[in-house]
């Protein structure tokens, strides 16, 4: 096959789904894109569960085990799926963190960080059981739970579920010396859960709730949520912080000598929490005031290359052989862009959850800033300015493998707005025509694809007849696009998924396939 430049577009979160129920995916005028499906070798493969390393297939994908497939051609155990095996086996327990964090919280408080809920994208509301019922074991006295609203991986409005169902767990627990309490809480997408440094403004919230116990005061979690629900028609996701209080005083701040957990694995939205807690001096994202002298720890480590956090209770994969290494070994030069939501998607998920390059002088990486605002609101996001910047390094010549994301699908199709997510996907077809246009001028081959499914999903379908269908904002377990294009190729028939999109691009580029990847497709 003769080697001519491959440039690969992540359609994030636009899944391939027959029904028009909901979909809007469908919905979208998508001229370029069934052109490309018309024209191209076209077929559809697995984006979720156990072809990305999650536990089941009942595990939606996501983007960054989405990312870590394609960018390293294998399929490893993923954050769900690690914890999981740490807690069934114990080991979890045996740990020197583990057992540092419970010896520094006796006479104090252990605090737990996180998001409330069973999605399993970030976190999954079985793993703080199971540490709960192991702090009443080894006769742990008062821990405080510091919870953010989910509706986004699960349904929107479930909250209350959640905080019922931990509330019933801890109920059981408490007595003979434990006291287990949720102590504050709010919205994923208000406090806490920022990610790239978008919006360092949430953290803040969130580090004012859970460490001073600033925010509005209220008797109970359940009583916070209703209240919002019928004063601001609040969403789960973009609830306001709310502090637990009695007496008028908060019932958890974190203070010198607390143990803190911030049980979610994923790491994106870890990052930025953790460095506030681990930070010293150096850290100048906002005015902490005065920072409590805590032991410290995430799920997993985060970033293993910035070691963020100190520490962690289990390891994350050790993903080896990735694309952007081998690119390096055979002297490829390559260029990946995306806009801050998904920047580090195709960078450092890419590259194996490694924070920095194999090689500055073959690797460019490319950051368009993102919009501060919700996504409904400018559906578009940042597509034209990143498809400015990728056709410009197409025509330039310089690269032999380039790669971008379009973030629209997957991030308008979070805020569950329907016609604004039609918008966003229409925003990525457009700036799909200039990049056929810039691939066929080059001679370069365009390969397509996505990272999982959303805006193919919008609406749940009513349970009850004659009942309106609700706004779904989670993630989705269709199939998503394969398409090469402008190359004489054929793609085999079998049960494909993210990982063989690898040895695929190295079959395309003329390139040995490493002996650890997933095959090719062609």
């Amino acid at each position: 096959m003769s080697k001519k430049p491959v440039v690969l577009v992540v359609m994030d979160g636009i899944g391939e789904k027959a029904d028009e129920f909901g979909n809007a995916v469908k919905a979208a005028r998508t001229p370029n894109l069934n052109m490309l499906k018309e024209k191209g070798a076209f077929t559809t493969i697995k984006a979720h569960g156990t072809s990305v390393g999650l536990p089941s297939d009942e595990d939606m994908g996501n983007s960054e085990v989405g990312h870590n497939a394609i960018g390293c051609g294998q399929v490893y155990s993923q954050g769900a799926k690690l914890v999981n095996e740490s807690l069934q086996t114990g080991v979890i327990f045996e740990s020197e963190t583990w057992k540092a964090l419970v010896n520094n919280a006796k006479g104090h408080c252990f605090h737990f960080i996180g998001l409330l809920s069973d999605g399993n994208v970030h976190s999954n509301i079985a793993h703080l059981k199971a540490m709960l019922a192991q702090l009443k074991k080894e006769g742990a006295g008062k821990v405080r739970l510091h919870v953010l609203l989910d509706g986004r991986d699960v349904p929107e409005g479930s909250s209350v579920n959640y905080v019922k169902d931990i509330e019933d767990f801890m109920a059981t627990l408490n007595g003979d010396g434990f006291d287990g309490r949720i102590a504050s809480g709010g919205g994923r997408m208000y406090m806490t859960m920022d990610r790239y440094e978008a919006d360092w403004a949430m953290v803040e919230r969130g580090w004012n709730a859970h460490v001073h116990g600033v925010g509005r005061q209220f008797n109970s979690a359940l009583e916070a949520i209703d209240t919002y629900q019928k004063e601001e028609n609040a969403t789960d996701q973009l609830m306001h912080e709310f502090v637990i209080c009695e007496n008028g005083e908060p019932v958890g701040k974190i203070k010198d000598h607390d143990s803190v957990v911030y049980f979610n694995f994923r790491g994106d939205r870890a990052l930025e929490i953790s460095r506030a807690f681990d930070g010293g001096a150096e850290f100048t994202a906002f005015d902490r005031g005065v920072k409590p002298d805590v032991m410290y720890a995430g799920m997993l480590q985060y970033d293993a290359d910035l070691m963020i956090p100190n520490k962690y209770l289990t390891d994350p994969p050790k993903i080896k052989d990735t694309m952007s290494e081998y690119l390096v070994k055979n002297n490829i030069k390559s260029y990946a862009i995306s806009e801050t939501q998904k920047y580090g998607h195709v960078t450092y998920f890419w590259n194996g959850n490694r924070s920095e390059k194999f090689s500055d002088e073959l690797e460019t990486w490319v950051e368009v800033p993102s919009d501060v605002v919700p996504f409904d609101q400018r559906p578009w996001m940042k597509s034209a300015e990143v498809t400015d910047l990728l056709v410009e390094a197409i025509e330039s010549g310089k690269y032999e493998f380039l790669r971008c994301n379009y973030p629209n699908g997957d991030m308008v199709g979070h805020t569950g707005a329907f016609e604004s997510t039609v918008i966003g996907v229409e925003s990525v077809d457009i700036a799909l025509e200039r990049v056929i246009k810039a691939c066929e001028k080059a001679g370069a081959v365009l390969v397509v694809t996505a990272d999982h499914g959303n805006a193919d999903e919008m609406l749940d379908k009513p349970k009850k007849e004659g009942a309106a269908p609700k706004a779904k904002t989670s993630h989705t377990l269709s199939p998503v696009p394969f398409i090469i294009y402008n190359a004489d190729v054929k793609l085999k028939e079998g049960n494909f998924g993210l990982s063989n999109i690898a040895a695929t691009v190295f079959t395309l580029l003329g390139l040995e396939i490493p002996s650890t990847w997933d095959e090719s497709m062609i």
